[in-house]
């Protein structure tokens, strides 16, 4: 092994001989390049530093009279990490609990093989708030999805009693609920599947927001199926919004099949579409469902799954485990994720920021109509797609937002989701409109 030297916290973090600090976002790019793997295509020129708020970063970008050297400046956070951090960057409740915990309590990490006390505030928050009668804690959130998808399998042959191997679990086109093995098996994205095969069996899709093609097929399956997995929102897609009674009218196809509604709100849930979670926009409830992002309050990586008694009642000792799944300082994490959801009522202020930014982006598009296609969104979960043309390109959206101060990112060339922190203040909110509008009227 060849000698390794590491010193330093910050900019004064310092291996074997290179201090970060001294890195320009070159530098920077040219090491992830050379060391890492090639699997995300960030946007050049800029590297984030630090947080000044709860939505503000600073980042560093080439200082334009001196390619070696860069400058910092503000930038308003218009993505929040993909929903992980709708508490806002360095909540203050969350942080404190994790300080005290560590400083005070001096429990970060135990086995799932032994109890310890934060596990019961964790499990008391979390059944409280999703209603739900149970909750498995895991990390990732794919980890919830995948998660689901075992307990659904399972309940099918040891409650609806599926004959063995025989169990079809039913997605909707156009999801995305990770980079698993299984996820990607789920997905119709060919990009996310290529050369991973083979895949697992036992899945079928239909279009998502078709409740004929879903019945159609429960009526032909129905005794196979164990469950219907689904986003109540779908965020990769681009914001994809279900007709108001779309979810009444699978809740009941499911109740009549005997079939597990299960619900991924990874992105979706703690307060990002105007409700706690966003299967209650639709008046329904799910009979499983994961969450994961925001459950670790930008923090740490928790996520979990929620459940009635008898479908997450399936699981016995040793068929299921996470080494870190609700461990000590994930669970202290994970319960004050939740309290600062409720006592900031940030679902409230979701659904009053998104509808000042949504009646923003309306604005933009009827004052740039041959640009910008549609407006899509609930709460604070929005994007706005464009047409599809050559000059209308995401990417340059995305980087021209950055140059106006303001992070977004583009998904499927042609829409640009905004999800800004739960905590974002009214004026923000027009500052990110009024970046909107300069981009796409240069465009």
């Amino acid at each position: 092994m060849s000698e390794l030297n590491i010193d330093g916290y910050g900019d004064d973090l310092t291996v074997n001989g290179v201090r970060i600090g001294d890195l320009t976002p070159l530098d920077h790019e040219k090491i992830e390049k050379e060391k890492g793997g090639q699997n995300y295509s960030p946007l050049e020129d800029v590297v984030v530093s630090k947080v000044k708020d709860s939505s503000t970063l600073i980042a560093r970008k080439p200082d334009p009279n001196d390619i070696s050297r860069y400058i910092e400046s503000e930038v308003l956070d218009g993505l929040c990490c993909y929903s992980a951090v709708n508490q806002g960057q360095l909540n203050k409740t969350i942080v404190d609990a994790v300080v005290h915990h560590l400083n005070e309590e001096k429990l970060p990490t135990v086995p799932r093989s032994i109890r310890h006390k934060y596990m019961s505030a964790f499990l008391l928050s979390a059944t409280t708030i999703t209603g739900m009668d149970r909750v498995i804690p895991k990390v990732a959130g794919v980890e919830s999805w995948e998660l689901s998808f075992k307990i659904c399998r399972r309940w099918g042959y040891e409650v609806k009693k599926i004959p063995n191997g025989k169990a079809i679990i039913v997605g909707a086109t156009g999801n995305f609920h990770g980079r698993s093995l299984s996820a990607v098996s789920f997905s119709d994205d060919p990009e996310a599947k290529e050369n991973f095969g083979p895949f697992v069996p036992g899945i079928e899709l239909v279009p998502y927001n078709n409740v004929e093609a879903l019945e159609e097929l429960f009526i032909e399956k129905g005794e196979f199926i164990a469950a219907f997995m689904v986003e109540p929102i779908q965020g990769e897609a681009g914001v994809i919004v279900p007709d108001d009674d779309y979810f009444i009218k699978v809740s009941q196809l499911c109740k009549e099949h005997n079939i597990l509604l299960s619900m991924d709100e990874v992105q979706t849930g703690f307060g990002r579409t105007g409700r706690n979670f966003a299967h209650q926009l639709f008046g329904v409830k799910p009979d499983i469902m994961g969450c994961g992002k925001a459950a670790g309050g930008g923090i740490l990586p928790v996520s979990f799954v929620a459940g009635r008694d008898d479908v997450l009642g399936v699981l016995t000792p040793g068929s299921e485990g996470s080494t870190f799944g609700g461990y000590p300082l994930a669970s202290v994490v994970g319960t004050y994720a939740i309290k600062v959801m409720v006592d900031e009522s940030l679902a409230e202020n979701a659904k009053v920021r998104g509808g000042q930014l949504i009646k923003n982006l309306n604005e933009i598009k009827n004052n740039y109509s041959d640009k910008i296609m549609e407006v899509r969104g609930r709460g604070l979960l929005t994007a706005f797609e464009m047409y599809d043309e050559k000059k209308l390109d995401g990417h340059k959206v995305s980087v021209g937002l950055m140059n106006h101060g303001v992070y977004a990112k583009e998904t499927h060339h042609t829409t640009v989701r905004l999800a800004p922190a739960l905590t974002i203040s009214s004026k923000q909110i027009d500052q990110l409109s009024d970046a909107v509008n300069d981009v796409v009227a240069s465009l």
